[in-house]
Formats: C-alpha cells, structure tokens, sequence
C-alpha cells in the first residue's frame, strides 16, 4: 500500500466540490487546534493557524505583530507522520534548514494527487455506457486499492472515434489522464460487450496511478510517466497478469473497432 494512499481512515478534512460556489474545505477542528499548539510549542509563541486548499504553494508563515506567527498550511500535512509534522514546523519558524526542506518536499510530491484541480472540467461528463458503469468502476478501485482515499475526481467515456476509411488504427489510447482538471478518459471502444470488465479496471486503474504517483525524472532528465514505482503499483492489480495477456490477444480487435 502506498505512503500517500493508505488505509481507510476518517480524513482531518475534507474538500466538497460545489458546482455554483467550487472547492469548499471543510477541517477537524481539533485536528487543526492540534497542529497550532505544535508550532506554538516549538517556536514558543502565539499561533494562528489557518489550514488552507491553495494552487500555488502548501505552506507559509509570517510575524502578524510581535509574539504572534501566522501560518497557512496546506490541508495534505494534517495527519502527516511526525518526522514530516517535525520538518513543517522547523520550516515555518525563522530558522528553516535544508533538511527540513527535503522532507517537507518528499512529501508534497507524494501527496501532490491532494492539490485540486486548476482547471474546470469541460464538456459533459459521462459515466454510464452500454455496457461498463466508469462510476461505479472508480468507487470499487478507490475502496478496493487506495482506501477510500481519493476524491474530487472524475471519469468519463471520451468521445467515439472510428479507423479510417475502415482500417485498422496504428495505436489507440484507451484511457487519458488529464491532470490539470483530475479527469480521467476512458475510450469508449471498451464499452462493449466483448470487453471484460476487469480490463476495463485495470485501464482506470492505471489512469489513477498517474494521478497519486509523480512524475520523475529519469537518467536522461526526461519526464518518467512510468517510473520503477508505477510499474510496481500497476502489478498489484489483483488480475494484472490476466488483463495484460486479454489485451495482447484482442489488441487488433480494439485497433479495428
């Protein structure tokens, strides 16, 4: 199971999504009290603390007045482990260190899946085909293998391109992960009959694991969308190796179809 989407626990907060008013952030306040008392104690001052769901950066500090140290953390630190809680504190008192700094970004990179989405999704989204239900798919795997812990989401089918002049694709794209708006697309040449519903999981779940998984780069300095760790995860689907041999035996019924 992966560091930053474990077991399924009560989240210290929440982001709910509304349509006329967008992202609203709701916290445990006592979880929150918490964190402010930490910094207190280490900083031996008043603290006012303000969790916050921002774009652009995931924590800050300032002296409002003598004695008294504003902060604005970023909602994916609340029930970090102690040494990354450890390292956020340092950061925001006047003394950061480049350790501190470290682990502070290890694990915002890790967590970077928490960071909403920049952009609105457009066009209409679309969950129920024929044949698959992408809703219901999304809800099972989030359950099943990142415990619960994945929201603001969406899925949906994209839209239906047929081969040209009736011959077979080169390649085809089954599924997309736009991160920018956290959507995922799904070719809806998989909502037939013929496809199992298992390879249909494991497409989505693929597309999730480049949601919760970043980035890197790799010994040339180019983008790694597949690292070693996303290779790893995407094994653990419990039929990886029965989805992978469907594909390799239907992959020019999906290039023709």
């Amino acid at each position: 199971m992966s560091a930053a989407v474990g077991k399924r626990r009560t989240p210290a907060a929440v982001r709910v999504v509304d349509p006329e008013t967008g992202p609203q952030l709701f916290v445990q306040e006592s979880v929150r009290q918490a964190l402010a008392k930490r910094i207190e104690a280490a900083h031996g001052c008043r603290v006012r603390l303000v969790i916050v769901d921002t774009l652009k950066w995931v924590y800050r500090s300032t002296w409002e007045e003598p004695g008294v140290l504003k902060a604005w953390v970023h909602f994916m630190f609340l029930g970090a482990p102690r040494s990354v809680l450890d390292a956020l504190v340092t950061q925001l008192g006047d003394e950061p260190s480049e350790d501190a700094e470290r682990i502070v970004g290890e694990w915002t990179l890790a967590n970077h899946f928490q960071i909403r989405a920049k952009e609105p999704v457009k066009g209409k989204i679309r969950t129920k085909g024929e044949h698959h239900d992408l809703g219901r798919i999304l809800v099972e795997l989030n359950d099943v293998y990142f415990g619960g812990g994945l929201s603001d989401l969406e899925i949906t089918w994209s839209k239906r391109t047929r081969p040209q002049n009736g011959k077979k694709r080169a390649t085809i794209k089954l599924g997309s992960w736009v991160r920018d708006q956290r959507l995922i697309r799904i070719n809806p040449v998989l909502d037939a009959k013929w496809v199992p519903r298992y390879f249909v999981s494991f497409i989505v779940y693929h597309e999730l694991l480049h949601h919760v998984i970043p980035i890197v780069k790799g010994e040339n300095g180019r983008a790694l969308h597949h690292s070693p760790e996303f290779l790893e995860r995407e094994r653990e689907f419990r039929v990886y190796a029965k989805a992978v041999a469907w594909e390799q035996e239907n992959i020019d019924r999906l290039l023709s179809s």
